[in-house]
This record gives C-alpha cells, sequence and structure tokens, in this order.
C-alpha cells in the first residue's frame, strides 16, 4: 500500500483528462478517497483504498502511504 514517490498531482486526472489538479482528500458513499476535483466536481479516484475517516487519509496522503489507481 505504498506509493513510491511523492506525487502531489492527480496521474489519472492528467491522463485521462488533461487536467493538472492537486490531490486532496475526498468523501463519497464508499468513505474518504484521494482524488482530485475542479470547480464542477470530482475528476479522479487516484487511491485504490477507501479510508474510514478523513485523518486516516490524509495521514496517508502526507505520507504516502496509498496505492495510486492504474485505471479509472
Amino acid at each position: 500500500m505504498l506509493n513510491s514517490t511523492t506525487v502531489s498531482t492527480g496521474m489519472l486526472a492528467a491522463e485521462y483528462a488533461g487536467l493538472s489538479l492537486p490531490l486532496k482528500v475526498l468523501s463519497s458513499r464508499f468513505g474518504f478517497y484521494i482524488g482530485t476535483e475542479n470547480e464542477m466536481g470530482p475528476v479522479s479516484r487516484e487511491s485504490v483504498e477507501y479510508f474510514t475517516t478523513a485523518e486516516r487519509a490524509e495521514r496517508a496522503l502526507e505520507q504516502g502511504t496509498w496505492s495510486q489507481r492504474q485505471q479509472p
């Protein structure tokens, strides 16, 4: 569950939407995840994991202890 490099923008957002957006903690009905959004709403879910709390997701983002999804 390690993201070997510290990234600050969404890989899937860039690859599939052509957007350079910062990673942030977002929420859905499944829990909290690391992803991207713009003014229109969520763009990509970047993390494989869903986290039970925003704090756990934030910690994973800060420490790089999350897994990058390879496909949307």
